[in-house]
């Protein structure tokens, strides 16, 4: 059988490695787990500090043992802040995940390089040095809710494992996303001027485009889905109730007579004009091209 070891109560430095070890170290899926206090492990001492020393065998069964132990999947025998277990074990499990056929896309792996580096920030405390750093938007996040788990389900390590691994899984998703993202833009974003600012326009079927291009500084966002013809247009929000910017009404009437067969809606708040949604498939996408809807953009 095979086993992974990690401290009880395990946090995010501990389950992050149990899940890439489960998640991308082959044959290691269905391992099972056991919970040991901090700083012990099984077995005697560690043969060695190099990977080669990270899967143990103990009588006829295999065992990794993470963020405890002293062994080569642990850093507390290292004062260094820019290591710690996840970035060990995401170091181990890289060569398996480059060794793979076809090998793991770039996306994944980069997605998986910055997921590790905000865990070696939180493992290091270096939350403190955010810029703002008692904002309660950062209390909405994956540490957050393993903390509120351990009040609320206390003493129940892997289920603390089982539900955060699979937040791991979708935060996975959403990286990917974003780094896809990055991409589009750089590589198929269409920018010009309206009266409002720099705008961008790009066909993708990708929707974290809009939001990623208006957090780098565009105030108007067009995507368009290549593959249903469906078309978004999203400016920036107001800072407060006096600042009054961007306003899409004039572009919807306009809109409408270009494409009077078209599905157009704008938002109450004047900010979103959709041509086709996920949650209205009933809308009709518009047959206009990307620089008519670029044209009318910039014209009003």
């Amino acid at each position: 059988m095979r086993f992974i070891v990690a401290h009880t109560s395990p946090d995010m430095d501990a389950i992050t490695s149990i899940w890439l070890i489960k998640k991308f170290l082959t044959g290691w899926e269905d391992a099972h787990l056991k919970f040991v206090p901090a700083g012990d492990r099984i077995g005697g001492e560690p043969k060695g500090q190099s990977f080669d020393y990270a899967i143990e065998k103990i009588d006829k069964d295999e065992y990794v043992q993470v963020d405890t132990g002293m062994g080569p999947l642990d850093h507390h025998q290292t004062q260094s802040s820019e290591t710690c277990a996840a970035t060990l074990t995401f170091d181990f499990v890289k060569k398996d995940l480059l060794s793979h056929n076809p090998p793991v896309n770039p996306e994944k792996l980069e997605a998986l390089e910055r997921m590790v580096a905000y865990v070696l920030d939180v493992d290091h405390f270096k939350e403190v040095f955010r810029p703002d750093p008692l904002a309660d938007y950062h209390d909405f996040s994956v540490v957050n809710i393993l903390d509120g788990l351990k009040l609320e389900k206390p003493d129940q390590d892997e289920y603390y494992v089982r539900f955060i691994s699979e937040c791991l899984d979708m935060l996975l998703h959403d990286f990917e996303n974003k780094i896809w993202a990055e991409r589009e833009i750089r590589k198929n974003g269409i920018e010009f001027k309206t009266r409002w600012g720099k705008s961008l326009a790009l066909e993708s079927i990708n929707d974290s485009v809009i939001k990623l291009a208006q957090q780098v500084g565009y105030v108007v966002v067009v995507r368009k889905d290549p593959r249903k013809g469906y078309l978004r247009i999203k400016a920036m929000p107001d800072k407060n109730e006096k600042d009054k910017g961007v306003d899409l009404t004039l572009a919807c009437e306009k809109l409408k007579k270009m494409d009077p067969s078209a599905t157009w809606f704008l938002h109450v708040s004047k900010k979103m004009l959709l041509n086709g949604s996920p949650k209205n498939p009933k809308m009709k996408p518009t047959k206009l091209p990307l620089s008519a809807i670029i044209g009318v953009l910039e014209t009003i």
